[in-house]
């Protein structure tokens, strides 16, 4: 380890056996045993151990030579820490010399036996740079183990991990999600993926709890900006069912991705405060126009991923449906199962084919849970509705020819069963309401 050097050295220096009036013995279980020689002014003004261990008040101070050799143990690891502690009581630490230190790992170190000693200059000077510089991620997890122990005159250093109040973080907060939702020019995209990412990890309760409570306050601000990028997506919509014949050369069919994908993240941030029934009600209401986007336009390379996008958020949509988070009437979970049903059929081929082959396609990422989810979620949907309408339903599934996808096998065995179990299920329940009838 690299000794520290003597700037601004005092006039006296260590080492110096002409002037030396008090040996000190740095020493290690391990039988390690160097010799420093000191000066005893010198280390009574600069540590308040040494001050204690060379007054008159010590209890050996009458032993011969007890205060002229000085014994300080130590453990193996912190023996060059030592020594150098002992270095910087002979160099003017006035905080205007930055290159004492070499290190963080090293100014830790030193922090430590500073401590120890009671070496206030060493500890402040310590302090200020460790409160200053920047720290790798095995720096701050060893900062994070010691420090805390060193008592409060080192708590400085802890200023950047303490926890922030309420305020602060609802600003960051509000921020973030304006930004996340918004539409920026497109090298800021990056920036913007990364505010998502942020604000998703803000509501995650993992091994620590989320960062900020859903309250109405959030959940309100979450909504309104949500009903922002809505209203984004559902004017681009309508300007595209304005061309007779949609082109994916301009910008407008990349825009629409780009919203599509805002939306897809803004289902999981809903979903987390439990506020989707918004945004499912939007999507249903412009389920019919989206799919007729995507059915006149030209069929590109660019439109397989148009069409992925919006499965992705279709998906998210229908599974608040199907699984009771957003209750619908009904009339609009049968028109959500009548729109969403024959286009999925249509679009799973294509979308796998273009992320397995096609030299000019573009390279489509996408959840490998995601067409067996959409299908489980269109069970779960089409065994809510009355049995006509699954009868209605199976029927056209059994007579397609993309009946392997999705399978509703499920929902067919169970309106089966139903179906053939209903008359004596309902006569039970009607010979029940006779005798209730009759009391």
């Amino acid at each position: 380890m690299e000794y520290l050097g003597s700037e601004k050295s005092t006039s006296s220096q260590i080492g110096d056996r002409s002037t030396s009036d008090v040996v000190v013995r740095i020493r290690t279980e391990d039988g390690r045993d160097d010799r420093l020689y000191c000066h005893s002014q010198i280390l009574m003004e600069k540590s308040k151990y040494f001050a204690d261990r060379l007054s008159e008040n010590w209890p050996t101070c009458q032993i011969l030579d007890s205060r002229n050799c000085v014994d300080v143990y130590c453990q193996e690891s912190e023996f060059d820490h030592h020594v150098n502690v002992l270095r910087l009581f002979y160099v003017a630490v006035d905080g205007l010399v930055d290159n004492l230190w070499h290190g963080v790992k090293n100014a830790i170190g030193i922090l430590q036996v500073a401590v120890k000693l009671g070496c206030p200059q060493i500890i402040t000077a310590c302090v200020n740079y460790l409160e200053a510089v920047p720290w790798e991620e095995s720096e701050e997890e060893e900062i994070l183990k010691i420090v805390p122990r060193l008592g409060s005159q080192v708590e400085p250093i802890l200023a950047r991990l303490l926890p922030v109040n309420h305020s602060s973080i609802m600003g960051i907060f509000l921020s973030t999600i304006r930004f996340a939702t918004s539409s920026p020019p497109p090298i800021m995209n990056d920036l913007k993926s990364s505010a998502q990412e942020q604000l998703e990890y803000m509501l995650t309760e993992d091994d620590d709890a989320p960062l900020l409570t859903a309250d109405d306050e959030v959940k309100s601000e979450v909504k309104e900006c949500v009903n922002r990028l809505f209203g984004r997506f559902s004017n681009l919509l309508e300007a595209l069912l304005c061309e007779v014949e949609l082109s994916s050369d301009g910008g407008k069919m990349q825009s629409f991705q780009m919203l599509l994908s805002d939306l897809s993240w803004a289902c999981q941030i809903l979903t987390k405060l439990e506020t989707m029934r918004e945004l499912v009600c939007n999507w249903m209401d412009a389920s019919d126009k989206i799919v007729n986007v995507v059915k006149q336009a030209r069929p590109t390379a660019e439109l397989i991923e148009t069409k992925l996008r919006i499965v992705e958020v279709a998906a998210k949509i229908l599974e608040a449906i199907g699984y009771g988070t957003v209750i619908l009437p009904t009339a609009k979970r049968l028109h959500m199962v009548k729109v969403w049903l024959p286009f999925v059929r249509v679009a799973r081929p294509v979308i796998n084919s273009a992320t397995t082959t096609g030299d000019d396609a573009p390279t489509l990422k996408m959840d490998s849970e995601l067409w067996q989810s959409l299908e489980s979620t269109f069970v779960s949907i089409i065994l809510t509705l009355p049995s006509v309408e699954q009868a209605e339903i199976l029927t056209e599934w059994l007579e397609n020819e993309h009946i392997q996808y999705p399978d509703l096998t499920e929902a067919f065995e169970v309106w089966c069963y139903r179906s053939k179990v209903s008359k004596r299920r309902l006569s039970f329940i009607s010979v029940n309401h006779e005798k209730i009838d009759t009391h």
